[in-house]
């Protein structure tokens, strides 16, 4: 959809269209006029209806609290919507991906004083029994720690460390971070592709073998089995973290993953599968930018976890 502009707004930006603010995204500009992205059904929308810009690009929340969740594509929790509007998620509804409410344990493992840059860890806090969350420097943050909080309780917006930098600006560090879906989160070296996943499905591990940071494809018709393949290689293969992405998957396929995947035990540790997993599920009947958005969404959170 396209809308004349009255208030300044980026190329990218995520917006909010119509009275019952449909998420949407910001795809071109031609002076003041931008041509918009929705991710909702657009059914009902007019000639004059509002628009409003959040100042920042489609973003993902990152911290503790992502596993075992279940999100959209666009990351609302699905979970917390059911409980506010019922199995049937009505237009323009959000809410905040992660629990701002809940105090997570946090261990700091540097000291004030200390010299760091990005990506360094400031602590770590135990996210569920199988995954211990490292909390990092973000990604554009450097320098001295001048603050850091001890050994505690705190919640995602609380501040756990200060760090001054090079030019004297100090930086608050917290525990959520927030990431451009659009962009790759930075890198120090890439590791060569030599070593090799294990499936759990000797078919694979035998003739398709996969390289851990390697990609895959599952190339076939309706009906063929490429979803419960990849099924199985959430189960069963030794990835620590499991990002499942359900991008316009038909809804029984995903309601048979929602449902199926809490219920599973980990064939690795013996306990709860989602202990370890994250589901962003985007079935075949939501629009197509939104299944697009759902692809960026989990390579990003799955580029968290790799940092």
């Amino acid at each position: 959809m396209r809308a004349r502009l009255h208030t300044p707004v980026s190329m990218l930006e995520q917006v909010w269209v119509g009275d019952e603010r449909l998420a949407g995204e910001v795809i071109g500009l031609n002076e003041d006029v931008a041509t918009l992205q929705v991710y909702e059904e657009t059914s009902g929308l007019h000639v004059g209806a509002p628009l409003y810009g959040t100042g920042h690009p489609l973003s993902a929340s990152l911290g503790p609290g992502l596993i075992g969740s279940i999100f959209d594509g666009i990351q609302r929790p699905l979970t917390v919507l059911r409980e506010q509007s019922g199995i049937y998620i009505r237009r323009g509804i959000s809410a905040s991906p992660l629990d701002k409410q809940k105090k997570w344990h946090f261990t700091p493992k540097i000291t004030e004083g200390a010299s760091i840059s990005a990506g360094a860890i400031l602590g770590v806090v135990q996210e569920t029994p199988l995954i211990e969350h490292r909390v990092l420097v973000p990604p554009d943050v450097s320098g001295t720690v001048i603050h850091l909080a001890p050994e505690g309780d705190y919640t995602l917006d609380d501040t756990i460390a200060v760090v001054r930098d090079d030019g004297g600006r100090e930086h608050k560090v917290t525990m959520i971070q927030y990431w451009p879906v659009r962009h790759g989160r930075p890198i120090r070296r890439r590791l060569e592709p030599n070593v090799p996943l294990i499936t759990g499905q000797r078919v694979l591990d035998i003739f398709f073998p996969i390289a851990r940071g390697g990609t895959a494809c599952i190339p076939g018709p309706f009906g063929s089995g490429k979803t419960m393949t990849q099924h199985s290689l959430a189960k069963w293969s030794n990835a620590q973290v499991i990002i499942y992405v359900g991008c316009g998957e038909r809804g029984n396929e995903m309601t048979q993953v929602l449902t199926e995947f809490p219920e599973l035990t980990d064939p690795w540790s013996g306990r709860p599968l989602m202990e370890r997993t994250v589901l962003i599920a985007n079935t075949s009947n939501m629009p197509v930018a939104a299944r697009e958005a759902s692809i960026y969404m989990g390579v990003t959170i799955a580029e968290y976890y790799r940092d």
